[in-house]
């Protein structure tokens, strides 16, 4: 008995789905084929959710399409953002927030000036990516908006390629100097100041160093010179030209 019931409702089943199908073929048959020789295939007009300029066709040839294909991708030139792939380690340092979050500047996407930009999401999960040398690295998607206005960068568009630069740190007035004049001096940094016809040893403060130029605290004036990649013939009071 049990047996035959178990039959009895995959029976049901298949008469079910069996009625979708024919449903789903006659529908098809509504609106792809036409009712009389000689008539135009009735024809349904589908309207898109929002306005904005046509992206892409995934599909371009007739034909029937199940529910939730693609017929046509429509975008908003003016609401792009930026996704950039950045290792793990750094992805730590950068913060996000809706219109507060890290400074970014975009360069290399074609025109004369860097884009402005903020970060507005770091992705809570990272992935493995093969680098271009074969090594395994983590990375981690940042999602930043544009702030530049619209009218600065018209000619950008969806899936175009640019450079992006985070600004971990900023401030006004920095004295700086080239990070190879530095070296180690014990337990702090030092430099070789030139004074005019000799080397002077001279310890020094570093404050943020980004490995190119190197933030100055204490030690030295804006009026100094220093001896950038010093080598082992220098010393404290060697006679050295300016060249």
């Amino acid at each position: 008995m049990q047996r035959s019931e178990a039959t009895r409702r995959s029976a049901t089943f298949a008469v079910d789905v069996a009625r979708h199908e024919l449903e789903a073929a006659r529908t098809a048959l509504e609106y792809a084929g036409a009712r009389a020789a000689g008539q135009n295939p009735e024809q349904v007009t589908v309207h898109a959710p929002i306005s904005g300029r046509v992206l892409g066709i995934p599909r371009e040839s007739e034909g029937v399409v199940g529910p939730g294909q693609a017929l046509i991708e429509v975008g908003d030139p003016a609401a792009l953002e930026i996704e950039i792939e950045v290792l793990s380690a750094d992805a730590v340092r950068i913060l996000a927030g809706m219109g507060a979050g890290m400074p970014v500047e975009f360069t290399r996407w074609g025109g004369p000036d860097p884009l402005a930009g903020r970060v507005r999401v770091v992705e809570p999960t990272g992935f493995t990516k093969i680098s271009a040398l074969g090594v395994e690295e983590q990375r981690v998607r940042i999602i930043a908006d544009i702030t530049t206005p619209l009218e600065s960068r018209l000619r950008i568009g969806d899936g175009y390629r640019v450079e992006a630069d985070f600004i971990l740190w900023q401030g006004e007035a920095v004295l700086q100097i080239p990070a190879s004049a530095l070296f180690r001096h014990g337990d702090s940094w030092a430099v070789f100041r030139y004074d005019g016809s000799r080397a002077r040893l001279h310890p020094v403060e570093v404050g943020h160093n980004n490995g190119f130029a190197a933030e100055i605290v204490r030690g030295l004036d804006v009026d100094d010179q220093v001896i950038v990649h010093p080598s082992d013939a220098i010393d404290d009071g060697v006679r050295v030209t300016s060249r």
